[in-house]
C-alpha cells in the first residue's frame, strides 16, 4: 500500500534500519538514530542502483514522489539519475568557483602588481560597492549583456556617469580574463558600446568669487546639519584646493606640522609626480582640530563608521547639495574658484597658481621646473588665499582656528 504522511510521522526507530515502501522504488528508510531517509530503487543497465532523494520531514512525501516521477522519466531516456545528479553536483562546484566575484579577484591579484596600491585599492573597492552585489555571484559565463548594462546603469542613474564607465571597463577586463582561461566563452561587455550616456569632460561646476560670502555663510550656519567631519573637509579643501581624491585619502604621516606642508606622494596625484601643498595658518588649525578626532587612525579623514576606511568619494559632492549647490559647486569646483580669485582678487601669476594646482605642464618651459618651484611663491599665496577667505568670511568666523600643534 502506499505510504501516508501520518505514516511517516508515525515512523519509529529500531535497533536495525528498516523500510516503508510507498511504491515503484521510492521508500522510506528509517534509522536507529530515528532519521528518516527518502530512496529510490531502481534498475540501470541490468544493474540494481539506489538514489537518495532528500529528508523527511524536510523533504515531503509529495516531494518525493515528484522526484521519483522524474527520475523514471530519466530513465525512460536512458539517463541513469544518480550520473545526473553527480554531474549536477559537480558543475555546481565548478560554477561556484568561477563566479565573476571569484573570477575578478583571481584577475585583481594577478594585475596588482602592475598597479600603485593605491589605484589597486580603489579598483577592488569600486568592484565590491558597485559589481560584487549584483553580479558577483553568478556564473561568470552566464551572464549575459542585459545583465552587464543594468548593473551599470544602477550607477549610472545616481549620476555617476564616469564611474559607470570605469566599472564597465573594469567588467570587460575580467570578461576578458575569463575567456583567456576558459570560465567564459564570450566577453558580453563588447555589446555594449554606445549603451551608456556618453561621459562630458569640461569644466566643473563652480560658483563665482562674487559668492564665496554666501557660500561660507551657509557652510558656517550648517543649516543643512552637516557632520563635522563633512564641514572640516569642505573648509580644507576650499584652503587647498587639492583634488577630492588627494583630500580624503590623505594620510597623517603625509602631514608635517613643523613645516607646515602637507607632501602627497606621486602614486596619489593625477600626474603621477609628488606635490607639495604649503599650509596656511588656518589649514594646520583645521588639522589639528581633525587630528584630535582621528589622530588614532591612518586616515586624516577616517570614516566615522568604518574608521580603518577613507570618508567615500561622494560625500563632499553631496554635502554641496544639502547646502544648496547642487549643480552650482562640486569639490573640484574649488579648484577653478581658487584659480580665478587668487588671480584676480589676490593678483598672483598664472605659473604660481598653476603650480599648485599641479596641473601637467603646457609646454617643454613648464616641463623643466619641478613641482618645489616658486614654493616660497606659494607658501605666501596659500597664506595670502586663507586670509582673503577669512575677510569674506566675516573675519574669520568660518574659516579660522586657533592652532595647536598635536602631540
Amino acid at each position: 500500500m502506499p505510504l501516508t504522511d501520518a505514516a511517516c510521522k508515525g515512523a519509529r526507530p529500531k535497533d536495525k534500519p528498516y523500510k516503508k515502501a510507498d511504491g515503484g522504488g521510492l521508500y522510506l528508510e528509517v534509522a536507529p538514530n530515528g532519521g528518516r531517509y527518502w530512496r529510490l530503487k531502481y534498475r540501470f543497465l541490468g544493474k540494481e542502483k539506489r538514489l537518495a532523494c532528500g529528508v523527511y520531514p524536510e523533504t515531503s512525501l509529495a516531494e518525493a514522489r515528484e522526484k521519483r516521477a522524474v527520475a523514471k522519466k530519466m530513465l525512460a531516456e536512458g539517463i541513469d539519475p544518480s550520473s545526473a545528479k553527480q554531474d549536477r553536483r559537480q558543475l555546481a562546484e565548478i560554477n561556484a568557483a568561477n563566479t565573476f566575484e571569484a573570477v575578478a579577484r583571481e584577475w585583481h591579484e594577478r594585475n596588482r602588481e602592475k598597479w600603485t596600491p593605491a589605484y589597486a585599492v580603489e579598483i577592488l573597492h569600486r568592484l565590491e560597492m558597485d559589481i560584487f552585489p549584483v553580479i558577483g555571484q553568478r556564473p561568470v559565463s552566464d551572464i549575459s549583456p542585459l545583465v552587464v548594462l543594468n548593473t551599470l546603469k544602477k550607477i549610472e542613474n545616481r549620476g555617476a556617469g564616469e564611474m559607470a564607465r570605469r566599472a564597465g571597463q573594469y567588467c570587460g577586463q575580467i570578461f576578458r580574463y575569463a575567456v583567456v582561461t576558459g570560465r567564459a566563452e564570450r566577453n558580453p561587455t563588447t555589446d555594449l558600446k554606445g549603451a551608456l550616456k556618453p561621459v562630458r569632460h569640461g569644466h566643473f561646476s563652480s560658483i563665482e568669487p562674487e559668492e564665496l560670502p554666501e557660500f561660507l555663510g551657509a557652510l558656517g550656519r550648517n543649516d543643512a546639519r552637516l557632520y563635522p567631519l563633512t564641514r572640516l573637509a569642505i573648509r580644507l579643501m576650499l584652503l587647498t584646493f587639492v583634488r577630492t581624491g588627494e583630500l580624503i585619502k590623505a594620510t597623517w604621516d603625509e602631514i608635517n606640522f613643523e613645516e607646515a606642508r602637507w607632501s602627497i606622494p606621486a602614486e596619489r596625484m593625477k600626474m603621477r609626480k609628488p606635490h607639495i601643498v604649503p599650509l596656511s595658518r588656518q589649514s594646520l588649525a583645521i588639522l589639528s582640530e581633525l587630528h584630535a578626532m582621528n589622530g588614532k587612525y591612518q586616515w586624516v579623514f577616517a570614516s566615522p563608521t568604518k574608521p580603518l576606511r577613507h570618508m567615500s568619494n561622494n560625500t563632499i559632492l553631496k554635502a554641496l547639495e544639502r547646502l544648496g549647490y547642487k549643480g552650482r559647486m562640486t569639490g573640484h569646483g574649488f579648484r577653478s574658484l581658487a584659480m580665478t580669485t587668487i588671480k584676480e582678487k589676490l593678483k598672483y601669476p598664472h605659473e604660481v597658481v598653476d603650480r599648485q594646482l599641479a596641473h601637467a605642464p603646457r609646454n617643454k618651459v613648464d616641463a623643466a621646473y619641478d613641482r618645489t618651484k616658486y614654493l616660497d611663491d606659494r607658501r605666501k599665496m596659500m597664506q595670502a588665499w586663507a586670509n582673503y577667505l577669512d575677510d569674506v568670511g566675516n573675519r574669520g568666523k568660518v574659516i579660522v582656528g586657533k592652532f595647536k600643534k598635536p602631540e
